[in-house]
């Protein structure tokens, strides 16, 4: 059975702003990253797509410039394995400025923009030979998913994914237009709007990046505790998802492992003499995320509003401390604090029902 102990809002900044809340909607950044590889995985369950499908019988990508693309399979896609490496040839889905130069084109770009000017260049390695994170790759993913069904990418996660677990509120950000229960977001930053050809400058979080193009590798809405159902789907106790099926996704890639940590379907994995942790992390401008999961049964989603406060303490170190204060607590309290709604507590801060 599973239990909710804790959901907490903090909040800090002028009172006039909406109190952060358990019910509070948050950029996921690359914590999209086990959503979008539970679909996949639930296509590859249920006999619609196999791991070595191939990229290039998938997609029309038109001619590549590297005939080794044919190399890259559904496989290699999910553990960032398919050849395209951010430290040597920069991150397509963050490059919106150099495509539209190289496409002749006007800001703002799309995704046909993006899968058309990666193809039109080499790999940085061999499929299936390094381990490169890689954005790209899931956004490849993402138009697999909506190839494969025939339906919007959102429109198939939410039913296949989602819905078994009881999550309505999840869906895709934007970039300019906040949802209803969205959070705003913080930078001491600016940069030029890569949203028109303006150039102008905006708040880094607001037009320096485009979230929708990155919706398959970055783009999901939700609150901590929407992470932490939808963790339980890589448990392999729910509709969604298979024992066998989770087997799949956590086992050992093909090269990349280095010794017990290595990139599963959607996760990072570290193997311990009492089972696997795993987690991912997620960073954008205005965004910091991580979702854990633990050998012991724990799962835990920490969800920021900024990610570059100007003290330069690193957001990071919560993942030490949390491990740390789990690690240290003797018992867990009985009850189930399951959020339902959000209350007002006689502080003024946001409750939980019980």
């Amino acid at each position: 059975a599973y239990r909710l102990l804790l959901a907490r809002g903090y909040s800090r900044g002028a009172r006039a702003l909406r109190e952060t809340g358990p019910d509070s909607l948050f950029r996921t950044a690359s914590v999209t990253k086990p959503v979008t590889a539970a679909a996949v995985l639930r296509l590859i369950q249920d006999g619609r797509l196999r791991p070595s499908d191939r990229l290039t019988d998938l997609l029309r990508l038109g001619r590549p410039a590297d005939p080794r693309l044919a190399e890259v399979t559904v496989a290699r896609l999910l553990r960032h394995l398919g050849g395209w490496d951010r430290e040597v040839s920069g991150d397509p889905m963050f490059d919106d400025v150099a495509i539209a130069k190289a496409l002749g084109r006007p800001l703002p770009i799309g995704q046909d923009d993006i899968v058309r000017y990666v193809t039109a260049r080499p790999l940085d390695h061999a499929p299936g030979t390094t381990f490169a994170y890689s954005n790209y790759g899931y956004l490849l993913l993402g138009r697999i998913i909506e190839k494969v069904t025939g339906r919007p990418y959102a429109t198939y996660v939410r039913d296949a994914v989602l819905a078994p677990l009881g999550i309505t509120r999840m869906r895709l950000g934007r970039t300019l237009l906040p949802t209803a229960g969205e959070v705003p977001y913080y930078s001491q930053y600016k940069g030029a709007t890569v949203m028109d050809p303006s150039g102008a400058q905006v708040a880094a979080p607001y037009g320096t990046f485009n979230q929708e193009n990155n919706a398959f590798n970055c783009g999901w809405l939700a609150t901590p505790v929407d992470l932490v159902r939808l963790a339980r789907v890589y448990d392999g106790t729910t509709p969604v998802l298979s024992a066998s099926s989770v087997a799949q996704a956590f086992a050992v890639p093909e090269t990349g492992a280095d010794r017990g940590r290595y990139y599963a379907c959607g996760w990072h994995v570290r193997r311990t003499g009492r089972g696997l942790v795993t987690w991912h992390s997620g960073s954008l401008p205005g965004t910091n995320t991580l979702l854990v999961r633990r050998f012991d049964g724990l799962a835990w989603a920490v969800m920021f509003d900024q990610r570059d406060d100007p003290s330069g303490e690193p957001y990071r170190d919560i993942d030490t401390a949390l491990h740390e204060t789990a690690d240290d607590m003797p018992a867990w309290p009985a009850g189930d604090v399951t959020w339902r709604a959000p209350l007002t507590a006689p502080d003024g801060r946001p409750g939980l029902r019980r």
